[in-house]
């Protein structure tokens, strides 16, 4: 008789902790407050995504791939870093495996970079781009991201 008492109350009390867990664990996976983890900026709440993505890259070079969506199009900025100037890089950006520009740029500045700006088509669903650039004896730099639908 005890533990069928004892079970019952902890029955109830396993519920009561549910019920009461319930209302905090909905409003930390939403909200404006980002409680939700992850990345804030990959699902705003304006219709905005954007993601962001270091490149890997041969030893001495360093870049990043940051793709951002708003009003049907997809703004996309690609930099490549490497402390020498006027070296010639062939870049080819791939949308959804599909060509979509291809380039030959130089280094420029004390910095030693380039960055690609272009604006893209946002297709249905989620968006695979990935960028590619090669440079003087063999060095490359590449970076692959898909922006969520």
């Amino acid at each position: 008789m005890f533990t069928r008492s004892l079970r019952t109350a902890l029955c109830f009390l396993l519920f009561a902790l549910v019920l009461g867990a319930a209302p905090a664990l909905a409003a930390k996976g939403s909200g404006k407050d980002g409680g939700g983890g992850g990345d804030d900026r990959a699902n705003r709440d304006d219709g905005r995504r954007e993601a962001r993505v270091t490149a890997t890259c041969s030893a001495g070079a360093s870049g990043s791939l940051r793709l951002r969506s708003r009003d049907g199009q997809i703004r996309l900025e690609f930099e490549v870093r490497r402390r020498r100037n006027r070296e010639a890089w062939r870049i080819v950006l791939v949308h959804e495996r599909r060509v979509e520009w291809r380039n030959t740029l130089r280094t420029r500045g004390s910095s030693g970079s380039f960055r690609v700006r272009r604006t893209l088509r946002d297709l249905d669903g989620p968006d695979r781009v990935t960028a590619r650039a090669a440079g003087p004896r063999g060095m490359s730099c590449e970076a692959a991201a898909t922006l969520p639908a």
